[in-house]
């Protein structure tokens, strides 16, 4: 992995060049950054990059994308960007991977994750990884739309626009992710009026250095995008004509407001034309005229426990409205609020108004999880238990009513109805999590004890979630299991994008003479799996103190 010392960002306002502190980016460097459509891709040169002729496939190989991916999204953590919930991402995730299992490259890695921020953007970079704003979410009105979203950033993916765009990149002799800076972290960061300003100053500016030069390129790749985004809407059993409804409510939103969410300025100057828009209802409308129907059940359902993948039931080729989009959206609405407080108030003000309207049963879910996190356990559990009463097997709500026993400071009653969903449904990721969390905040030996019990199954296959280690990590504070304590806290540094940490932190524990043989082989195997990356960054001259703090 190679960090490049010097990166630069055009002011468009004063056209001034603003420079950025390089260490606290990194290694946010690593990854090429296609959006949507929204944002031109800004492409850079990395000196030690080989130039492979015109074989982008043979710019990078398969593994070192998926670190530079993976490296991108443990500072975007880093930062405190990313939302990492378990229901949530369980949710996008599902429908990330029905997706990609019916792209033209199947056995292409995806991981799909979230970040907090409220303005309308997505992207893709390298090993797969792609990113959703949850103001993307927040805007659609169907699961279908944002479905489109990812299918075209999968195609991104799947189509090598971006090791094909790097490698122009070297080309063209510009810094190779000036695009994910300009765009991913100063747009993340902004939070006031006039960081907004500046941050779109810096994004136009940006997209100036390259865009005459890229234009053409770029478009291409948007309509290769979108062409075969909407085969595999299709081929998901999504409605194919879903893309081209987004990109209209996205057109929409460029020019005002939507939803409650002002889409940045620099949107409407970018190409999300009528021409784009109807070439995507034309293509979807030859698909659904031509493609066969899918032959299924008229009386099939859709379980929100299976991951949406293996949910693939239909008629006529489209799919049927998966019951999870709407919870998912209005708890996305309260965890990316400012406070819990604003989420209480933005649930009131939609029956207020000259757009008023009663709250659906999902708003009344997600006005629910705001009054419980704002310090009102009470009115939440009435509005949970008559939830509870409509959608008896509804895990949001269901999840929901245990949490906000522990929220009224009702431990025997929390860890009730917590022991109960376990039962019901035995080591599912965001019940044990959720349940973890709690137990953390109680906070004796025993709830350590019992945590750690409800976690340790889930270790294998959730090692690289930093909520989980976290959990565990507690759980066996708690329980006085001090060396696996440790284990778990340098696996969260690692995740949060500060290997350094972590190294050092293991370094510390492998000198304890209490490990057995079992952790000791373990812990030596992380250290070698983590040493090169460190080497790298202190090669580079970045030391510990230059990296961004860890907020996990």
């Amino acid at each position: 992995m190679v960090y490049p010392r010097d990166m630069h960002i055009v002011h468009a306002s004063s056209i001034r060049i603003l420079e950025l502190n390089v260490p606290r980016l990194l290694p946010l460097t690593a990854a090429l950054v296609f959006s949507l459509g929204f944002i031109t891709s800004s492409q850079a040169q990395n000196s030690s990059l080989p130039d492979m002729g015109s074989s982008a496939a043979e710019l990078l190989n398969p593994e070192q994308e998926a670190e530079y991916g993976a490296y991108t999204l443990y500072q975007l953590r880093n930062y405190g960007y990313v939302l990492d919930d378990p229901l949530l991402d369980a949710w996008l995730q599902g429908m990330g991977h029905r997706l990609g299992a019916s792209s033209d490259r199947p056995e292409q890695p995806f991981t799909f994750f979230l970040l907090k921020e409220r303005q309308i953007n997505a992207f893709a970079t390298f090993g797969g990884y792609i990113g959703v704003n949850a103001g993307l979410i927040l805007t659609a009105q169907a699961e279908d739309e944002v479905a489109g979203v990812l299918a075209h950033e999968i195609s991104h993916v799947t189509q090598r626009h971006i090791l094909r765009s790097a490698e122009r990149s070297q080309k063209d002799q510009l810094p190779i992710l000036l695009g994910m800076l300009a765009v991913v972290v100063a747009a993340q960061q902004s939070s006031s009026n006039s960081a907004d300003d500046a941050t779109q100053a810096a994004i136009i500016g940006s997209q100036a250095l390259i865009a005459q030069r890229q234009i053409n390129f770029t478009r291409s790749n948007e309509a290769e995008a979108d062409r075969i985004g909407i085969q595999t809407l299709y081929r998901s059993q999504y409605r194919a004509g879903a893309m081209a409804d987004f990109f209209e409510r996205m057109a929409a939103a460029s020019r005002g407001n939507s939803g409650g969410y002002q889409a940045p300025d620099y949107l409407r100057s970018h190409p999300v034309t009528t021409t784009r828009i109807s070439e995507a209802r034309d293509r979807a409308a030859r698909i659904d005229k031509e493609a066969k129907p899918v032959a299924t059940s008229s009386n099939s359902q859709i379980n929100p426990l299976i991951p949406s993948q293996f949910n693939l039931q239909a008629e006529n080729g489209v799919s049927p409205p998966l019951r999870q989009f709407e919870w998912a959206r209005e708890r996305l609405r309260t965890l990316t609020a400012a406070s819990p407080q604003i989420a209480v108030n933005e649930f009131k003000g939609m029956t207020t108004g000259i757009s008023a309207q009663k709250l659906t049963d999902p708003q009344n879910y997600g006005y629910a999880l705001a009054l419980m996190q704002s310090g009102s356990p009470g009115v939440a559990e009435g509005i949970l238990e008559q939830l509870k009463d409509k959608y008896p097997d509804n895990l949001w709500v269901e999840l929901a009513y245990a949490e906000n026993a522990h929220y009224a400071k009702n431990p025997v009653q929390s860890r009730q109805r917590f022991e109960a969903l376990l039962k019901k449904y035995p080591q599912h990721v965001a019940i044990s999590l959720t349940y973890a969390r709690t137990l953390g905040e109680i906070g004796n030996a025993d709830a350590g004890r019992r945590a750690q019990t409800v976690l340790r199954p889930l270790l294998a296959e959730s090692a690289e979630d930093p909520v989980f280690q976290k959990s565990f990590g507690r759980a066996s504070e708690l329980a006085g299991d001090i060396n696996r304590a440790i284990e778990a806290y340098a696996e969260v540094a690692y995740l949060n994008g500060r290997p350094e940490d972590a190294l050092k932190q293991l370094d510390g524990l492998l000198k304890k003479e209490n490990l057995d043989y079992v952790q000791r082989a373990r812990v030596e195997a992380r250290m070698a799996a983590m040493t090169p990356e460190v080497l790298e960054m202190r090669r580079q001259g970045v030391k510990p103190s230059q990296q961004p703090p860890d907020r996990s």
